[in-house]
């Protein structure tokens, strides 16, 4: 067989993997390019395969990173089996909808946008409807259930502890008279996380696709993670602000919930502000996946579980509330009274946390928790990389908050997660393939695999085709795109330019309100010599290795 990487290969967002067998054609997700302008150009590109000659497709989780073109795919003329967990099923009924919304709404304000200035538009990506015609293609599977999609292909789903329903793919291949196992692990989930149960630990692989979103580095300490982050709900509420807590909307947010909950009860003598601090949930897709879990407790671990047969519902306590409405959420922003705000994206790139983060970023009394991974291009990753202002509705905002991340609330491994993860499996892959990382990272982490196993460890590329097992003699129908990947960092090195010449202007517009009119000259000189150097900086800086 030969895998052929289509997404999130040198990168994190964006996963799609092509494999073929001798008679088979599949996909592993086909899920949205996210972060960085030019990696988000990659979802207007057409399909590098003759759709018709997909067989059908294993989705591995939920998040729109994973799942985000399956209604692209379908209005393109796919119309094979996507076979998924009962719980991804159902987080797909309300994700992939809101999707599909999202782009319909943000195609509308280009629209208007582009008029007033004489541009053509290109059509959304798909609409809410391709989403909801494309869930009729879904097909549920039990954990640990071993199924035949094609004649020479097995799967079974296990599970990954990521999010609900997420799962680590084995995937056995008939060829030469014998199989061959290929294991993808989705996003490996981070152990002792609440509500979801630790990963599964697989038998052995002859290949293995791993995730490497921190292959080079280890949590905070996880025993501690409730007390620092009750300290900074304590500590932000006595001050009068706010804390604003951006997280996505399937997984983390939930996960939240049930810790702010066990909180409560913890912490009930020693932060007594914590039980009087109003909780607001503000994003609708977050409350539908919040009712999705509560559905699909079969996939809760013992605690959780425990807590439900006791009476208790680990996903409720007193005040705590959900925000439906956009008048409802522009509300929380005109009440003064100190409050924990919830709201999606994670990456605070969309949706209704870049409002709470425009009212609350200049304020020295709040603070913003960061709680997952930020992608590089993203408002999070600015933020947490320590950015003094940034830029938002087009209004740029000073960042005076107090901003925090606790990155052990992560739903995905660390380092030692992953290595201990591979080190369980009694048969060791003959060679791994590491995806869903960034380059430093994944260069980082193939050293260490290469000196604590021995394996060889490959650094996916982008449209790179890698033979596995018994090689295919069939044609490929794989469509080569070699210009895809300069044309989008050719793009990226512009959106650089651009982002970078409108910081420099902005700044130079406020030196010279500060200056001498002689001073005020020589700055506006010197201009035209910065932007100069500043190109050519970027060009080396953004030019591909």
């Amino acid at each position: 067989m030969k895998v052929t990487f289509l997404g999130a290969a040198q990168t994190v967002t964006g996963s799609c993997y092509l494999v073929e067998t001798e008679q088979t054609s599949f996909l592993i997700d086909c899920g949205l390019h996210q972060g960085q302008p030019h990696e988000e150009l990659l979802n207007e590109q057409p399909f590098p395969f003759p759709i018709n000659k997909i067989d059908f497709l294993l989705l591995s989780h939920a998040h729109i990173d994973h799942s985000g073109r399956l209604p692209k795919l379908y209005a393109d003329g796919y119309s094979q089996p996507i076979y998924a967990t009962k719980a991804t099923c159902d987080l797909c009924a309300i994700m992939l909808p809101d999707s599909g919304h999202i782009q319909e709404s943000e195609y509308n304000w280009r629209v208007r946008k582009g008029n007033r200035a004489g541009r053509q538009i290109v059509a959304p990506l798909y609409t809410m409807q391709n989403a909801l015609d494309s869930l009729r293609l879904f097909k549920p599977i039990r954990y640990d259930q071993t199924f035949n999609p094609a004649e020479d292909v097995r799967v079974r789903f296990r599970d990954a502890g990521h999010i609900l329903g997420s799962s680590i793919l084995e995937i056995w291949v008939a060829e030469n008279g014998g199989e061959t196992k290929l294991v993808f692990s989705g996003d490996l989930g981070n152990k002792d996380v609440p509500i979801m149960r630790d990963p599964t630990v697989i038998d052995g692989a002859d290949f293995l696709l791993l995730e490497s979103t921190y292959g080079d580095r280890l949590h905070d300490n996880k025993a501690g993670k409730i007390d620092r982050f009750a300290q900074i709900i304590d500590e932000t509420i006595q001050r009068g602000g706010n804390v604003i807590i951006p997280s996505f909307a399937v997984g983390r947010t939930q996960e939240l919930i049930y810790a702010l909950n066990q909180e409560h009860e913890k912490y009930s003598n020693r932060y007594s502000n914590i039980l009087k601090t109003p909780v607001y949930i503000d994003s609708p897709l977050a409350i539908s996946a919040t009712e999705v879990f509560r559905k699909n407790t079969d996939c809760f671990d013992a605690e959780a579980r425990a807590y439900i047969e006791n009476g208790d519902n680990p996903l409720d306590f007193e005040n705590l509330h959900f925000v439906r409405t956009s008048d409802e959420s522009k509300m929380l922003n005109e009440d003064p009274d100190s409050k924990i705000i919830i709201s999606a994206s994670g990456m605070c790139d969309a949706g209704r946390i870049r409002h709470h983060l425009k009212h609350n970023l200049w304020r020295k009394d709040s603070a913003v928790v960061f709680v997952g991974y930020q992608a590089r291009g993203t408002l999070g990753r600015a933020l947490v990389d320590g950015a003094k202002t940034v830029r938002i509705f087009g209004e740029e905002i000073a960042v005076k908050a107090r901003i925090e991340m606790i990155d052990s609330f992560s739903g995905h491994a660390d380092r030692d997660g992953l290595l201990e993860w591979v080190a369980a499996m009694t048969k060791k892959p003959q060679k791994i393939l590491l995806v869903h990382g960034e380059p430093t990272v994944i260069s980082s982490f193939q050293h260490t695999l290469r000196q604590q196993f021995g394996i060889s460890a490959v650094a996916a590329q982008y449209n790179q085709t890698i033979d596995l097992g018994v090689p295919v003699q069939r044609a490929s129908v794989l469509i080569p795109l070699t210009q895809v990947a300069q044309v989008t960092e050719a793009v990226g090195m512009l959106d650089a330019i651009e982002a970078e010449f409108a910081a420099l202007i902005e700044k130079t517009k406020l030196d010279i309100t500060t200056v001498s009119p002689s001073v005020r000259y020589q700055l506006l000189a010197s201009l035209k010599e910065q932007l100069v150097q500043s190109t050519t900086a970027i060009v080396q800086r953004h030019a591909p290795q």
